[in-house]
This record gives structure tokens, C-alpha cells and sequence, in this order.
């Protein structure tokens, strides 16, 4: 008999339990589960009615409950701290950073299931999570490796669409071209123009999204290869499972990338709704898109340099560090003195700070783990090992940030450099790929939960001053 574990936040459980770091102590809410359902559609429409009847009393007896004051910075600093968004796959904490239905990454390492025995999580674990909240058995995600392999064909007209765009265009472009382009084949603008009753919308958003999640390592995969390498389709292994197969058809095979590709797109999946491309997406079906129009428009947001492009940025920074004094094998004060270089002017320190997090990215260290056990002699990731024993400090003494601390972004780019993968206006496609597996599941959830329009209330500058007025 499978056997699952669901979670969710309560916080009787959660006071009892406290806030420590091994799973049985941070999981909130625990139950088990007899089905050997290896069918993933199956297994979340029979969670659906469960959850709009949570919905529903919510919005019945409890609509008028306030969740938090709107002041003015909020309004001009980027709504930062608003809470005003229903997400159900994950959760950010300031300071155990992100959970994955109320895993930490640590939990999810240790639970889920990997290519082999003590190995990164599957991404299709991953996926299977964020959509239901329940851990899958083995078997469970070796189905949905395959289901999604078998949704993985793609069309022609794609490739021609890519190939009508110069092969400088970047990366981006070109990703966000083809996810278009597979948009002709939306399941969801054909059930609508049929006339599909409202209350089964979920079901070709479910069609869309999959496909959508399953397609997108092949087209990334031919922007790599058109871009940088000789322009040949690497065609997909079928006995490999996502994140290796993506590894495959971009030119890797060295067994290590394979799995940092496993860790990677995992870790990169989902954080919260409230980013850029996570928000966008979500936005942009609110008014019924499908999934394809919804992550293309996430794909242009995540293209911002205070996005997805920050992992690059920190590739460049570090590359310009070794460029200054001609090796890594710098000493703490010469890497001090660039720190504040890079300071004086005007610039930031890339891959250091975050929106919510107020302490260390636990995606960061588990990427450091990974390169601990892999690669801990790699010059470069020495290098970054340095830095983050040097920028905190620098940071906290100027007082000018919350968080000193570093992201994510501060170590994937030397994992990926040191692979062979050293075209770093590539990487944001990689968080792309990633961020399909977190949004896909949300809009699945936003059609069956019937979630409405996205459509708050603006102020005009004269109107915020006026009201500022009548307060004081």
C-alpha cells in the first residue's frame, strides 16, 4: 500500500511541535493515505470538492476577517508585505525560507523521491506535491515521469517560430517565442470556445498545464543548442526521468549535472505567489488565459534584471572579481576592497538580499551542500565561500539593507559554470523551465477553486496625499 504523508499549517500542532529543523518536528499536520492511485489527475479531482468546501465557508463566515493593515509603503514600496493572494503550494518564512506545502528543502530531501536512494528530489515529486500535498510513492513518480514524457512532442511550427527570430535574440526571447507558439495546441481555448461549463475549466487547465510543463526542456533545450552549440535536436531519453532529461538534451551527461539539474529545477520550482513571474501568471488567468498565455507572460517578468536574471548577474560579478587580480585565490581584504568598489558605485552586491527572506537562502545552502560534497576544491566555488564569509558584515555595518544575507542566486551560477554550462545569458531559462512546476499546479487549483478576476483598487498620487492629510 502507497503511503502519504499530507501537510498543511495548524497551529495547535505547530506550538506543540515548535520550529525544529528534522521533519518529524516540522511537520504541522500529518496523515495517511491507502491509495495506490499512480494516476495524478485522478488523485486531484478527488481533493477538489474537499477544497472549494474550505473556500466556501471561509468566504461565507469569515469574508469580513482583516488580514492586515495597507499603508502608504506598501503602496510605493512594491505592495511588499501586503497580504492580498491565495497560494497553495508553497509558503515563504523570513527565516526558515521557502516551504513546499509546510516542507523545507531539508524536509523534502530527505522525503522525497530521488533517481536513487539518498539522491536530490525528483522534480516530479516536486510537481505531485505542489499539486496535491501529499508525498508520492516511487511509483507514483516514475508514472508521472513517463506521462510526461509521453506529453513531450513537439510541433514543427514551434522550432519555426524560434528559428524566425535572429540566433543573437536572447535566450529569453526566444524561450518565451516558443511557449507561444505551443499555445495553438491550448486545450483550454478550444473547451471554451465549446462551451465548457465553468465548473470543469479545470480540467483542460490541468490538459494545458502539463502539457505546457512536460514541453518546455525540449524547446529550452533547442534554444541552447541553436544558441550556443551546432543547432542539433538532441532527441529525449526515454529511461531518463525530467530534470535529467533536460540535462540530456541541452549536451550533459556527466551524472553529477544530472542530478545538480534534479536539485536545481526543484529548488527553483515554487516560492510563494508573490513574485514576479509567480504573480504574473496567476494574474494574467485570472481572466480565464489559458496556461500558455499565463507563463509566457511569467517568462517576460522573469526576464527582469531583479528577477530571474540575478543568477547571471552573480556569474558576471564573480567573473569580473577573478578578472581584477588575475585568480579567485584572493586574500579577505583584496575581496573586501572590491565589495566596496562594487558599492561605491551605485551598484549592489548581487545575490545578496531578498524581499522576505531576513535570514540565509535555504536554497543557497543547499546548493552549497551539493558543491560541498562535489566539487569542494572548485576554485570558483571557494571563491563564493569567501564572499559570503565577507559580504554580510560589509552589509550589516552600512545599514541600508534587512537582509545581508545570500539568495539563491548567489551559488547556482558556479554549479553551473563548473558542469560546462558557462553561458550565463542562458540561465534564466533554466529558472523558467523550474518555475513551470510551481505555477502549473496554481492555476490548476485557480480554475477549480473558481477564483475570480485579479482586479485591486489603485490611488492616484493627489489622492494618497490627500488621504495622508485627513490622517495626520
Amino acid at each position: 500500500m502507497a503511503f502519504f504523508k499530507t501537510f498543511s499549517a495548524i497551529s495547535r500542532l505547530r506550538s506543540t511541535l515548535g520550529h525544529q529543523s528534522n521533519l518529524t518536528n516540522s511537520v504541522r499536520w500529518l496523515q495517511t493515505h491507502t491509495s495506490t492511485n499512480t494516476d495524478l489527475f485522478s488523485e486531484f479531482r478527488e481533493l477538489i470538492p474537499q477544497h472549494q468546501e474550505r473556500v466556501k465557508k471561509l468566504r461565507k463566515e469569515h469574508g469580513n476577517v482583516e488580514l492586515g493593515k495597507i499603508t502608504v509603503d506598501m503602496v510605493l514600496g512594491g505592495m511588499r508585505g501586503m497580504t492580498a493572494l491565495l497560494w497553495l503550494g508553497s509558503t515563504v518564512d523570513p527565516d526558515e525560507g521557502i516551504r513546499f506545502r509546510s516542507m523545507t528543502i531539508p524536509d523534502c530531501q530527505k522525503t522525497l523521491p530521488g533517481a536513487f536512494p539518498g539522491g536530490e528530489p525528483l522534480p516530479e515529486a516536486v510537481l505531485w506535491l505542489l499539486l496535491t500535498g501529499k508525498i508520492p510513492s516511487k511509483e507514483q513518480v516514475d508514472s508521472l515521469a513517463q506521462e510526461l514524457r509521453s506529453r513531450a512532442t513537439i510541433p514543427d511550427y514551434a522550432y519555426k517560430a524560434i528559428d524566425a527570430l535572429p540566433v543573437h535574440a536572447h535566450a529569453m526571447t526566444q524561450f518565451t517565442t516558443g511557449v507561444m507558439a505551443l499555445q495553438v495546441q491550448s486545450e483550454f481555448q478550444k473547451a471554451y470556445e465549446g462551451g465548457i461549463p465553468k465548473a470543469r475549466y479545470w480540467e483542460p487547465t490541468y490538459e494545458d498545464s502539463m502539457n505546457l510543463i512536460a514541453r518546455l526542456p525540449a524547446i529550452a533545450a533547442y534554444i541552447y543548442r541553436r544558441k550556443y552549440k551546432d543547432g542539433k535536436i538532441i532527441p529525449m531519453d526515454d529511461s531518463l526521468d525530467y530534470g535529467a532529461n533536460y540535462a540530456h538534451m541541452l549536451g550533459f551527461d556527466d551524472p553529477e549535472m544530472l542530478e545538480f539539474m534534479r536539485l536545481y529545477i526543484s529548488i527553483h520550482s515554487d516560492h510563494e505567489g508573490g513574485n514576479v513571474s509567480s504573480h504574473t501568471a496567476h494574474l494574467v488567468a485570472t481572466p480565464l488565459s489559458d496556461p500558455y498565455l499565463a507563463f509566457a507572460a511569467a517568462l517576460n517578468g522573469l526576464a527582469g534584471p531583479l528577477h530571474g536574471l540575478a543568477n547571471q548577474e552573480v556569474l558576471r560579478w564573480i567573473r569580473s572579481i577573478v578578472a581584477e587580480f588575475g585568480t579567485p585565490d584572493i586574500s579577505t581584504e583584496q575581496l573586501s576592497d572590491y565589495i566596496h568598489k562594487t558599492l561605491n558605485s551605485g551598484q549592489v552586491v548581487p545575490g545578496y538580499g531578498h524581499g522576505v527572506l531576513r535570514n540565509t537562502d535555504p536554497r543557497y545552502t543547499c546548493q552549497r551542500e551539493f558543491a560541498l560534497k562535489h566539487l569542494p576544491n572548485d576554485p570558483l566555488f571557494q571563491l563564493v565561500s569567501k564572499i559570503k564569509e565577507v559580504v554580510p558584515p560589509i552589509l550589516t555595518k552600512l545599514g541600508k539593507v534587512k537582509n545581508p544575507w545570500p539568495n539563491v542566486d548567489a551559488h547556482s551560477g558556479v554549479l553551473l559554470n563548473y558542469y560546462g554550462l558557462t553561458e550565463e545569458n542562458y540561465y534564466t531559462v533554466l529558472f523558467g523551465v523550474a518555475r513551470s512546476i510551481g505555477v502549473g499546479p496554481q492555476l490548476i487549483w485557480d480554475r477549480a477553486l473558481g477564483l475570480p478576476l485579479e482586479r485591486p483598487k489603485s490611488v492616484t498620487l493627489e489622492k494618497l496625499e490627500a488621504l495622508c492629510g485627513k490622517s495626520s
